[in-house]
């Protein structure tokens, strides 16, 4: 992928934006889940493993969209899903498109769309937190992997949602038997996972030669409108935020804030990082700097660092909030093994691989409040209040 560490022209919409976020995606919702909540997440085991894990294994390979890689990768995807998490929808979105390398030939670009709704909430009233990482791989240097770019963010993802499965639907099982489904926040929040082709170029980075497959996504879902009356006019605008992984898998990553309508959720990452830490539950570089070098500042302060052309620039163009997780050491580069053949399994650090699927598996908790439901034994009735109400996205718009 070829990106650029220079600004973005985008604060034109930062207040309209910032209202958005205020009625869509209200902070005091996102609630922290306990240290013994953590210690009870599920680690991968040897799913990582580079040549017989289950998750990783089968995407380290050329995955050049239109080849016979490509195909076998979203297999793979599907599968998954199929089997391991079948309560959950899979869609395919299709595009073809002609590259600077292919001439007239139309490519194929397949995205893969996984997502899981409450069970009694229309599709149209449901925010989703949007989980994304692209999986294709460049054409060139030929035989070229793309490790920590980016099968390792892919496999990250399938961790992270395969281990929240079980508590969601205790969850939302428990919040049926409440009578809460209707008149709690949570009743109308939903997960979504987009694996997206084509966002490498083919030749070199430009507007056109780049992000095939969410620019045709982006527009698609801008273009699909949900039925009248619904709280989201169109699939896309149900994005409530879009958290991109990209080029994680190397040692002691540095990990910027970029927009500063999403920085609260850029920090509360960075206090789930902290308190993996503390609890003895990072793998990696114990005494390392901690990832998340902004988690200090005030979002006032983020935003000024450059943009990074990646597959979230379709979404953040059409007004979707936007948390981009991609590694740049020193905040002035990419990991040295970028866009080289040694972007390979047997360069990644994989206790670093561990320990971002359990920190993105610990947000995707907090985000689906998902405290006590990480116990086997909960029962739907496991205590006979009625949870706090909050406004839910129905009654403010």
């Amino acid at each position: 992928m070829m990106r650029t560490l220079n600004g973005l022209c985008r604060c034109h919409c930062l207040v309209l934006l910032l209202a958005y976020l205020a009625v869509l995606i209200p902070t005091s919702a996102y609630k922290p889940i306990s240290d013994d909540t953590l210690r009870k997440l599920p680690r991968p085991g040897d799913d990582f493993d580079i040549h017989h894990g289950k998750l990783l294994s089968p995407i380290l390979r050329t995955r050049v969209p239109g080849t016979p890689g490509s195909a076998a990768v979203l297999n793979h995807f599907n599968e998954f899903f199929r089997t391991t998490l079948p309560d959950w929808t899979i869609e395919f979105q299709n595009s073809t498109s002609t590259t600077p390398a292919t001439g007239d030939e139309q490519i194929p670009f397949v995205n893969f769309i996984a997502s899981r709704d409450p069970p009694w909430a229309p599709k149209g009233d449901v925010g989703r937190l949007t989980l994304v990482a692209h999986y294709d791989s460049k054409r060139e240097p030929e035989g070229f992997i793309g490790a920590i770019d980016s099968a390792a963010p892919c496999a990250m993802i399938m961790h992270a949602v395969r281990s929240i499965d079980a508590a969601l639907t205790r969850k939302w099982a428990d919040m049926e038997a409440r009578g809460t489904t209707d008149d709690d926040l949570d009743g109308y929040t939903g997960i979504q996972v987009l694996f997206l082709d084509g966002e490498e170029a083919f030749v070199k980075w430009s507007a056109t030669d780049s992000l095939y497959g969410a620019r045709s996504l982006s527009e698609t879902w801008a273009q699909a409108p949900n039925p009248p009356l619904s709280t989201f006019k169109t699939r896309l605008s149900s994005i409530t935020l879009f958290v991109l992984l990209d080029l994680l898998g190397a040692k002691d990553p540095s990990i910027g804030s970029y927009f500063p309508t999403t920085h609260w959720a850029y920090q509360n990452m960075a206090k789930l990082e902290q308190r993996l830490r503390d609890n003895g539950l990072f793998k990696s570089s114990p005494g390392a700097e901690r990832w998340f070098v902004h988690s200090d500042l005030s979002e006032r302060d983020v935003g000024g660092y450059g943009g990074i052309q990646d597959d979230h620039i379709p979404f953040l163009h059409r007004g979707v909030e936007i948390l981009h997780i991609i590694d740049t050491p020193g905040m002035t580069s990419f990991p040295k093994v970028w866009h080289t053949l040694d972007d390979d399994g047997e360069h990644l650090d994989l206790p670093t691989v561990e320990d971002w699927s359990m920190l993105v598996t610990a947000f995707v908790a907090e985000w689906m409040e998902l405290e006590g439901y990480f116990d086997e034994s909960t029962s739907p009735k496991k205590n006979g209040a009625k949870s706090v109400r909050v406004p839910s996205w129905k009654t403010e718009l």
